[in-house]
């Protein structure tokens, strides 16, 4: 029982030391955070949004401009064109990324491979 007495007042030591770290923290972080907005010309309004995921004129003004310089090598890769490795008999196409598609997965369970359905790129040239 004494063990126990002796933790809890160890913890009550500790929450206490807690919290005075916290105060004097608290107070140095308001203070860096208020030169942070006066060096950037940040307010209050800046910081406040009226529905999640609204953005305020300014950030929304860096963001846009952010967006004009980038380059053409910076496009994400879903937006890269891929050409078709596989072709099937009525048409369909598929890249080889992915799940497997329906229709070649009917002709799989058949009996057919994969590989009876592949494009030799060397027979077609590829079209963007």
């Amino acid at each position: 029982m004494s063990k126990l007495l002796e933790i809890q007042s160890e913890i009550a030591k500790l929450q206490k030391q807690a919290s005075e770290i916290r105060t004097k923290e608290f107070a140095q972080t308001v203070v860096d955070i208020k030169a942070k907005m006066q060096a950037f010309g940040i307010t209050i309004k800046d910081l406040q949004t009226t529905l999640p995921g609204r953005k305020s004129k300014k950030l929304a003004a860096v963001e846009s401009s952010e967006k004009k310089t980038k380059t053409k090598k910076e496009k994400s890769p879903a937006s890269t064109k891929v050409a078709a490795k596989y072709r099937g008999p009525n048409g369909e196409e598929w890249t080889g990324r992915g799940l497997t598609p329906k229709w070649l997965k009917l002709h799989i369970d058949a009996g057919k491979m994969k590989e009876d359905f592949a494009i030799n790129p060397s027979q077609e040239p590829y079209n963007p």
